[in-house]
């Protein structure tokens, strides 16, 4: 089954960037999200000779990291577009992009990387002031819907909730190949890349750390908790967390607090960044209506596909959730330009719920909205335009 092409959210600010003069733009992202597709869409049609090169090419590779000007140059020499691909497996890559932006002025690098570790660590320090960069996720429902109607989206609701938003997901057209798809990308990505980009000496302990944090969707986590069960220190976990992150695994929403002695300040929750992932990791493809974890994979939903529209925007919003040691607590919350506003997250409608007298006491000036089943669209998709 084929998809047609979906248009990314950040490809106008890309386009923006390097019509404008920017002559090196750098796309972090996953594998499998739609960075290669993306670019070429991008120069697809546009009047300019594009070289398209791939770090998995041993003679590319032994090229841009040779440190050899005249090689380098001539590599390229004759296009207005260099596209180089899976950019972090190319060692010293940055010193090598440095030589050719300093040796081409007309030149245009845009330059893939599936790590924002591996491959910001390999060009920081060269690029410098050269270089903008761009973070690619799957699919988002807003992206989506500009080719789907609001009756298509929630056809697909429960089958995205399982099997999650990535573009070879969406473009299958069975169930069971879905799950294949997304076993091979856990097993591939997780142990091909991830553990070989972190020099990961125990490679069980992070798949087993991932199945733990896939278990505690929606709730805060302790690293301490954790590396007593898979017996290793809190800030042996806490490096691993931060390497999935830096992977596009994960993300972590931190506490919201303004100092009152009894709001929770530490611990943060972990949410996937993409559902099909999350249950890659604990090898669950049940259907949603078979599953006890519904609330945790409508929540890591909901706050993923709002992570990734306020990322689209570049808005400079706090994500938060907000608890205290009472037990009151707010799901999700955003603080913008010294507003406050909180969504408790509920996949049933319910039309009793209101803000916990905590919240509003301690927040007066604060808002509160409950997003369920029957308002989510509107929620992560912008049309009620309730951004900043």
């Amino acid at each position: 089954m084929s998809l047609p092409y979906v248009a990314r959210e950040i490809e106008g600010e890309m386009r923006r960037r390097l019509s404008e003069g920017e002559r090196i733009v750098m796309l972090y992202g996953a594998r499998r999200v739609g960075k290669t597709t993306l670019v070429r869409h991008l120069v697809a049609g546009e009047p300019l000779r594009v070289l398209e090169l791939s770090g998995d090419d041993i003679a590319v590779s032994d090229a841009l990291s040779s440190r050899d000007t005249s090689r380098l140059l001539g590599m390229v020499a004759g296009y207005d577009i260099a596209f180089i691909d899976e950019a972090q497996r190319i060692p010293d890559v940055g010193v090598g992009l440095k030589i050719i932006h300093d040796g081409l002025p007309s030149l245009k690098l845009v330059v893939t990387g599936s790590s924002s570790l591996d491959l910001a660590s390999k060009t920081r320090e060269a690029l410098t002031g050269r270089a903008w960069s761009f973070s690619l996720s799957p699919f988002s429902v807003e992206e989506l819907s500009a080719g789907r109607n609001r009756f298509e989206l929630e056809r697909d609701l429960e089958r995205d909730l399982v099997y999650g938003l990535y573009p070879e997901v969406q473009a299958c057209g069975s169930d069971s190949e879905r799950a294949a798809f997304l076993r091979e990308l856990h097993a591939s990505y997780l142990f091909k890349d991830i553990l070989e980009m972190g020099g990961i000496r125990q490679p069980r302990k992070i798949v087993d750390l991932l199945r733990l944090l896939a278990w505690q969707l929606g709730s805060e986590v302790s690293f301490s908790e954790l590396g007593a069960k898979l017996g290793m220190s809190k800030d042996t976990v806490a490096g691993y967390v931060d390497l999935l992150e830096k992977a596009f695994v994960l993300f972590r929403l931190q506490p919201y607090a303004r100092n009152l002695r009894n709001e929770v300040t530490r611990s943060p929750k972990i949410y996937f960044v993409d559902n099909g992932v999350r249950n890659a990791a604990v090898g669950d493809f049940r259907a949603f209506s078979l599953r006890n974890d519904q609330g945790g994979l409508w929540e890591n939903f909901i706050v993923s596909e709002r992570r990734k529209r306020l990322a689209a925007r570049g808005r400079g919003v706090e994500m938060r959730f907000w608890r205290l040691h009472t037990g009151a607590e707010i799901d999700y919350i955003e603080e913008s330009e010294g507003a406050l506003r909180g969504w408790e997250i509920k996949l049933s409608p319910s039309g009793k719920a209101k803000a916990p007298a905590s919240w509003t006491g301690a927040y007066p000036q604060a808002s509160w909205a409950l997003v369920d089943r029957s308002n989510y669209l509107d929620f992560i998709t912008g049309s009620t335009g309730d951004l900043p």
